[in-house]
């Protein structure tokens, strides 16, 4: 009752939104000023993170100085290449992810880490905010014994803080897919769209509920 009252209270437009879910067939316009740290490919590392909808976890990590850029993907599924409406159909497998390509020596994996934290909620794995489902599941794809034991660490701390468990899990890496290119930093390409969806699946109601002052922003360490 309370889900169908807040989509009864919702204008049309916002409603439309929804329904698309992380989606749309609008053409994107060309991309704004490049956004990200210029990085010697020498020094470049990746990181993976699904944390729902995927438009909304490319800003948060390219806004971090030492990260080059954030790429919109999918990984831990089962079909090699799939297309979004492939994915979405829930069928095989893959997570909505970002993955992020950052100088370590600038931007260490600690600090990727608190920003994927307070940018999600980690106490709910049947999706994130109004996107549910097998796609939006939040999980970490740890490259390396030292990234899987620093995420583990983390989720500790996390678990400590609120005293519930921590529903996203560690996962080993795996391959990632980038999506179409008109879902590519979505945010700036399609802002009003991005803004509705956004305002509409109340994602940072909730992240302030979680953080406080720290949501959706690197913030202390946890």
């Amino acid at each position: 009752m309370r889900r169908l009252l807040f989509l009864l209270a919702l204008p049309i437009v916002v409603l439309a939104t929804l329904a698309a879910g992380c989606a749309t067939s609008e053409p994107a316009p060309a991309a704004g000023p490049t956004v990200g740290t210029a990085l010697d490919p020498a020094r470049a590392d990746t990181a993976v993170f699904a944390g729902g909808c995927f438009w909304c976890m490319e800003k948060p990590f390219e806004e971090l100085n030492g990260v080059a850029s954030v790429v919109s993907g999918f990984a831990g599924g089962t079909v090699p290449n799939p297309t979004y409406d492939e994915v979405s159909r829930k069928t095989t497998g893959h997570y909505e992810s970002v993955e992020v390509i950052y100088d370590p020596a600038v931007a260490p994996y600690d600090t990727l880490l608190q920003v994927f934290w307070h940018n999600v909620d980690p106490l709910d794995d049947g999706g994130q905010f109004c996107d549910r489902g097998s796609p939006y599941r939040p999980a970490v794809f740890a490259g390396t014994p030292a990234e899987r034991a620093s995420a583990e660490a983390t989720k500790a701390q996390l678990a400590e803080r609120f005293g519930e468990t921590i529903r996203v899990p560690i996962l080993d890496a795996a391959p990632f897919y980038a999506a179409e290119d008109y879902h590519q930093d979505f945010y700036r390409t399609n802002a009003a769209h991005y803004e509705r969806y956004r305002a509409g699946c109340r994602r940072d109601e909730r992240l302030e509920q979680l953080w406080g002052a720290d949501a959706g922003h690197l913030g202390p360490a946890l």
